[in-house]
């Protein structure tokens, strides 16, 4: 691919290479391979600066640099305002844009991502027939085929590679958790999604943000690259985390005052159900996973439905097939006892509470917890 053509879109300061060399490759990483012809990105990260391997990267056989620091080496090389913004585009340039050719669906919060996207993946097979790409916590899926993954959201340009798999699969839709960290470090630069959806926050990724409201604006920015969004109006973030939005939004309530309300809410061991009220209409939904939470995730299931076009009852009758999470109030299977076995990863003081406290909202009897300690 032409060099002129992968820097489209990309804001660059000063260029010494020639704009006509043919790129083979993009890498950023000077331990793997860089095949003869390649572009180097070095990006200035936390731990490792990139702008200290130009050296090793041309001397394996880069072609130029790309860089937010001009070299003070005599090599070919493109300056940017962002090597992180570059790098995000140089992806989206040289897999031909494949975000643009699939629904893309971003989910966003502290709590509740997978169990939203593994719900919205099923719904949209369930309702629409589509084929699925996933990209999460617990892992990549195209179709129903699972991936391996290391972070939340892949760096940029191999969530781009990602995309270009799904789109050669046949993917029509793509569902996908997105942090906060991606959203701050570039790794979704360039996407914009259809539909994109805010859980909840608490508090969590301190030691990057410094404060929940730095923390809460670097999640705000997904609404500010959607066309419609669905919002938890019950959290305590909700004023902030639509003052800067952009998009068409819908929003969702346990209390009350919301676009698409929850009442007659039934907590129970096996599940749960609820009435959702939209515009008037109401309609009986039923998931087979308890916990209180899982009216908050059905809700944001449901409002992203509805986003995409989807009838309430639709969505509903969908719901009622779905499968929780593995190892999150899994329930065991205990036909004809009097009793229910629920299985959870909580591994934290904070994951301990939380389960406990939702399990207590629907326990009849007693509350029997079996709490495996490893080493240390």
């Amino acid at each position: 691919m032409k060099l002129k053509d992968l820097l489209e879109g990309i804001n660059v300061l000063e260029c010494t290479a020639d704009l006509d060399l043919d790129i083979t490759n993009i890498v950023r990483d000077t331990r793997k391979d860089i095949p003869a012809g390649s572009l180097f990105v070095a990006v200035s990260g936390f731990a490792f600066d990139g702008n200290r391997y130009i050296p090793m990267a041309m001397e394996k056989g880069a072609a130029a640099v790309i860089t937010a620091k001009k070299p003070d080496m005599d090599v070919p090389y493109i300056l940017v305002d962002s090597d992180r913004k570059a790098l995000a585009m140089l992806g989206v340039n040289f897999y031909g844009h494949p975000a643009e050719k699939m629904t893309m669906i971003g989910i966003t919060g502290t709590n509740g991502k997978t169990s939203v996207t593994l719900l919205l993946k099923h719904l949209l097979e369930t309702t629409v027939g589509a084929k699925v790409g996933l990209v999460g916590t617990m892992g990549n899926m195209i179709g129903d085929v699972e991936l391996p993954t290391e972070r939340t959201t892949p760096e940029s340009f191999e969530l781009q590679a990602l995309f270009a798999q799904m789109v050669e699969a046949g993917c029509t839709h793509c569902v996908m958790e997105v942090s906060s960290h991606a959203l701050t470090l570039d790794r979704v630069g360039g996407v914009h999604y259809d539909v994109a959806a805010f859980t909840n926050l608490t508090e969590d990724h301190l030691d990057f943000h410094k404060t929940m409201e730095a923390y809460c604006d670097a999640k705000a920015e997904l609404f500010r690259r959607c066309d419609r969004g669905v919002l938890n109006r019950d959290d305590e973030w909700f004023d902030r985390m639509v003052s800067g939005a952009t998009c068409e939004m819908l929003t969702t309530s346990v209390k009350g005052d919301a676009s698409l309300a929850a009442e007659s809410l039934e907590l129970l061991s096996d599940g749960i159900c609820f009435t959702v009220v939209m515009d008037g209409k109401k309609v009986q939904v039923c998931l087979p996973i308890p916990g209180k939470f899982t009216v908050y995730n059905a809700l944001t299931v449901l409002g992203v439905a509805v986003q995409l076009g989807i009838s309430l009852e639709q969505a509903a009758e969908a719901l009622t097939t779905a499968q929780g999470v593995k190892g999150r109030v899994e329930v065991v299977p205990t036909p004809g006892q009097p009793y229910t076995v629920l299985v959870d990863y909580a591994h934290t003081p904070d994951g301990l509470e939380n389960v406990l406290a939702s399990v207590k909202d629907f326990c009849k009897g007693r509350l029997i917890s079996v709490f495996g300690c490893g080493g240390d």
